[in-house]
């Protein structure tokens, strides 16, 4: 835990040595000693910690852009993509307390497993540390990724979004069935996204993309939701 605990006397706080060691014990840990704690309760705190922290920097940073563009933004940083290569970069997986199967499967490198630990440091960031120090963390941490996001324009539509984040959650990726009305001259169409069995909220607009997109947000919206409270 070398360099957490360096991240953390730069910035100026202390963590908890037992609440930090809770933060990298994997389930697969617990099950394999007992059913001890693990770290999905600090999870479900840390990712509310995050969403904050960089909706805030978001809204303070970039007063001219719309809120959709806000949530582009937002959704290209928080997401397992992009908070697994965080945890590379501090060399997280090394530092997880894994059952042995789920060391032996790679556990150390998997996405959604260094997601999930860097928000339940979050967490134990929160509880031990205070709000101030989790939020200089999340800034530490993502705020030149949202800067370099922005800069590039690289935040991607609605369908891109959706179908990373289906890849890497391993859901079925996503498809779209698209109805259209009205006459030639004022158009109107109506497109949900279809994911296996599940089958998002209607999207809408004056063009088939724009009912996509629309579709592709609202099931990220509520993909995404059900997830970090499924895993919680």
């Amino acid at each position: 835990m070398g360099r957490l605990n360096e991240l953390f006397q730069e910035l100026g706080f202390e963590v908890d040595p037992q609440l930090l060691q809770l933060a990298l014990t994997h389930r697969s840990y617990s099950y394999e000693h007992g059913g001890i704690p693990h770290n999905e309760r600090l999870e479900f705190l840390g990712d509310a910690v995050l969403q904050v922290a960089v909706t805030d920097y978001l809204y303070r940073s970039f007063p001219d852009f719309p809120e959709g563009k806000l949530a582009k933004l937002r959704a290209a940083v928080v997401n397992a993509h992009a908070l697994a290569d965080v945890s590379r970069s501090l060399g997280i997986g090394q530092e997880i307390r894994f059952g042995k199967g789920e060391r032996q499967t790679g556990g150390t490198d998997k996405a959604s497993i260094l997601a999930d630990t860097l928000e339940a440091i979050l967490g134990a960031v929160m509880i031990s540390a205070g709000r101030d120090a989790a939020d200089r963390l999340v800034h530490q941490l993502f705020d030149p990724l949202v800067d370099e996001v922005a800069a590039s324009g690289s935040a991607g539509d609605w369908k891109t979004i959706l179908q990373e984040w289906c890849s890497l959650n391993d859901f079925q990726l996503p498809h779209y069935d698209v109805t259209e009305s009205g006459p030639d001259h004022a158009k109107h169409f109506q497109a949900v996204a279809v994911i296996g069995d599940w089958i998002s909220a209607s999207g809408e607009g004056s063009s088939k993309k724009q009912a996509e997109q629309g579709a592709a947000e609202a099931a990220f919206n509520e993909l995404s939701a059900q997830h970090s409270a499924t895993d919680a």
